[in-house]
């Protein structure tokens, strides 16, 4: 596929996303990756345009460049959005009462603080980038799993052998004592890259993946 129509293919898809207003948005690609400028307002639209450029055959890399403009009347201070992100945390996280800290500057939220599972730790970002006047968040959110089980890589393996849409025959693990697991190989698309990873994440134990998985 040229660039050019793997461009006109992501603008396609973002003008087709019902939660973006992607008028103010620029893409521009070379050699497969897409560079996402211009602006939008608010931060859960970043996000989305982030994720349904990669949703698009082709891509191979992204160049995330899109600013959060609010208008000044829509400006919120930062402990507004501070007590917002701590209530709710407080209301719907699955992470324990205090487990996670907020701190607010500019905009910007940089969570912090300890969990068990990484699923307590995307919950949590997922949870605080929806407020209004979030212009970003730094998801600093540290695991402290269990101890390390001895099976861990073969868990993992054999989580991937389940999932239909991987061919787990060209993935490679290897894991760490400390829980680092180490991911490598060639997929074909970014969501059985995303298919992989969450595999590593969903295993006891584990407590940092490294993703060095090239899409074909």
């Amino acid at each position: 596929m040229s660039d050019k129509q793997l461009r006109q293919d992501v603008i396609d898809e973002l003008d087709f996303e019902p939660s973006i207003d992607a008028a103010d948005i620029g893409v521009t690609c070379e050699n497969g990756v897409i560079t996402l400028s211009g602006h939008v307002p608010s931060y859960t639209q970043k996000v989305a345009a982030e994720r349904a450029a990669w949703r698009v055959k082709g891509v191979k890399a992204i160049a995330q460049e899109i600013q959060v403009r609010f208008a000044a009347a829509k400006k919120t201070n930062d402990d507004e959005i501070a007590q917002r992100a701590l209530n709710i945390l407080a209301w719907s996280s699955p992470s324990p009462h205090d487990a996670v800290h907020v701190k607010v500057q500019d905009g910007w939220v940089t969570l912090t603080g300890e969990v068990r599972w990484n699923y307590q730790r995307e919950a949590a970002e997922a949870s605080v980038r929806r407020l209004s006047g979030v212009l970003g968040v730094t998801n600093a959110i540290a695991l402290t799993p269990a101890a390390i089980p001895a099976d861990v890589e073969e868990r993992i393996r054999n989580a991937l052998r389940r999932q239909a849409e991987i061919e787990a025959a060209r993935i490679r693990v290897v894991v760490d004592d400390g829980g680092t697991v180490s991911i490598e190989g060639d997929v074909d698309n970014w969501e059985e890259r995303r298919a992989v990873e969450r595999a590593a994440w969903s295993t006891p134990g584990v407590r940092m993946v490294e993703d060095h998985l090239r899409i074909s």
